[in-house]
C-alpha cells in the first residue's frame, strides 16, 4: 500500500520519547523529562521584539523561497564574524531548522547507488535522510574509550569508489564530541583529493564548554569551498526550538538546487520566524553566553550526583546539553534485558523520560538531556537513583 521508500525508514526515535512523556502527564503524573533537545530558556527578547514589530506591521505574506535578503545577509555576516569566513548572501538559504537544512542538502546530492559517510552514536535523522536520498548510509563507529572522537582515518577507511559524501556532526548529538580542526583537515584534503562533498552540522555550534579551536568552517572554505557545505540552527543556540529556522551555506548551485527542492515542499520559511532570527542575530549576544555557564554548570552537577553510582560510565560531553551514559553494567545487575526496556520501565514505573541509546545506534546507552532547570534535575536524578534501587543495592554495598 505505501511507497517502498517507507521500508527502508522508521519515524524519529527522540519524538517518540516526548510524545509518550506528554501522553502521560496527560493521565496526571509528574514527568521529569529528560528526552527533549531543546533548550529550556525563553526566546532573546530581541527576537521577541522583532517578531512582534513584523507583525504589527502586517509582515505576514510570502517571502522569498531562499529568505529574505536581511536574513541572509545577517548569517553569512556571523560566520565571517565568528569565522573568517566570506560568503555571500547567495550561498545561504534559510530552512525550517537544521533537520530541513540537511534534508535538503542530502536530497541535492545523494542518489541510487551512493554511499555516504557518518558516525555513530549520532543523530538518527541523518542516516534516514541519507536512506530518503536513496542513497547507502556507512556507519563509522566512535567509542567511549576514545571521547567518543571521530577519528580520520576510520572515516577515511570507509571511503569507496561509491563514496559521494561525509557528513559530520561537532558538537555531536547525543555525545557532545567535538572533532578536532586537524582531523577535519585530514578529512577535508582527501575527501577533496577524491572529489567527494562534506557536509558539517553545526547545530550545536555555539555550545562549547571548553576554548578549544573549533573554526570548521574555515577547515572547509580555506581547502575545499566548491565541496563543502555547512548547515545551522537557530534552535539551541537561541532557544528557537519551536521557531524553525535553519541554514545551509555552501556553493551556489546547491544552494539553487535546495532552492528548487524547498520550492515544492515547504516554500519560505515562516515570515515572521525569519524576522525573529534576524533580531536574535543582530541583537545582543549576551543571551547566548549565559545559557552556555548555566548548561556547564548543569553538566558538572549532574555528572557528580549520577557517578554516585558506579555503574553508571560517563564520558564529559565537550559540548551540547547530553550526558550519554553506558548502563551496560546495570542492566546485568538489574537483569535487563536492554536500555530500551530501561527507557521504558523508568518512564512507566519513575516517571523520568530519558532516550535509550538504541535511538542513537548505541544500545546500552541512555541520552540524558539537562536542557531543564537544576531542580529537575536534582528530582529526576533521584527518581533514577530509587528506581535502581528497587532491583536491589549495588554490589559491595550494605
Amino acid at each position: 500500500m505505501l511507497a517502498d521508500r517507507m521500508k527502508r525508514i522508521s519515524s524519529s526515535p527522540t519524538l517518540k520519547v516526548g510524545l509518550e512523556a506528554a501522553r502521560l502527564r496527560r493521565t496526571g503524573a509528574d514527568v521529569v523529562d529528560f528526552g527533549a533537545g531543546e533548550p529550556d530558556f525563553s526566546t532573546p527578547p530581541s527576537a521577541k521584539a522583532e517578531a512582534k514589530a513584523a507583525i504589527d506591521a502586517d509582515f505576514t505574506k510570502y517571502t522569498a523561497n531562499a529568505g529574505i535578503d536581511e536574513l541572509k545577509e545577517a548569517i553569512a555576516n556571523r560566520y565571517h564574524s565568528a569565522y573568517g569566513v566570506d560568503y555571500s548572501p547567495g550561498q545561504v538559504i534559510v530552512t525550517a531548522g537544521g533537520k530541513q537544512a540537511l534534508y535538503n542538502t542530502a536530497m541535492a546530492l545523494f542518489g541510487p547507488g551512493d554511499e555516504v559517510v557518518t558516525h555513530s552514536p549520532g543523530w538518527p535523522s541523518i542516516p534516514e535522510q541519507i536512506r530518503l536520498a536513496d542513497a547507502a548510509p556507512v556507519i563509522v563507529r566512535t567509542d567511549a574509550e576514545d571521547g567518543f572522537r571521530v577519528k580520520p582515518q576510520a572515516i577515511l577507511s570507509a571511503l569507496t569508489a561509491r563514496t559521494r559524501g561525509i557528513i559530520i556532526n561537532s558538537p555531536g548529538n547525543p555525545t557532545g564530541a567535538v572533532i578536532s580542526e586537524g582531523d577535519l583537515a585530514l578529512i577535508a584534503d582527501e575527501a577533496k583529493a577524491r572529489g567527494i562533498w562534506v557536509v558539517l552540522d553545526l547545530c550545536y555550534e555555539r555550545l562549547i564548554y571548553e576554548s578549544v579551536a573549533h573554526n570548521l568552517p574555515m577547515v572547509l572554505w580555506s581547502r575545499m569551498p566548491e565541496l563543502s557545505i555547512v548547515t545551522g540552527s537557530m534552535s539551541k543556540a537561541y532557544a528557537m526550538t519551536g521557531w524553525r529556522c535553519g541554514w545551509v551555506i555552501g556553493p551556489k548551485q546547491v544552494i539553487a538546487a535546495c532552492g528548487a527542492i524547498q520550492s515544492h515542499a515547504t516554500s519560505n520559511v515562516c515570515s515572521i520566524t525569519q524576522r525573529a532570527a534576524l533580531g536574535a542575530l543582530e541583537g545582543p549576544q549576551g543571551c547566548v553566553d549565559e545559557m552556555l555557564e548555566e548548561y556547564r554548570s548543569r553538566r558538572d552537577r549532574v555528572m557528580d550526583w549520577l557517578q554516585s553510582d558506579s555503574r553508571i560510565q560517563l564520558v564529559r560531553p565537550a559540548g551540547a546539553f547530553y550526558l550519554f551514559p553506558d548502563i551496560s553494567e546495570l542492566l546485568l545487575d538489574c537483569k535487563i534485558p536492554t536500555s530500551v526496556d530501561f527507557a521504558q520501565k523508568l518512564l512507566t514505573e519513575a516517571h523520568v523520560a530519558v532516550t535509550p541509546g538504541e535511538a542513537f545506534d548505541a544500545p546500552g546507552f541512555l541520552r540524558i538531556s539537562y536542557a531543564t532547570s537544576i531542580e529537575r534535575l536534582r528530582e529526576g536524578v533521584d527518581r533514577i537513583h530509587k528506581f535502581i534501587r528497587s532491583f536491589g543495592p549495588a554490589p559491595g554495598t550494605a
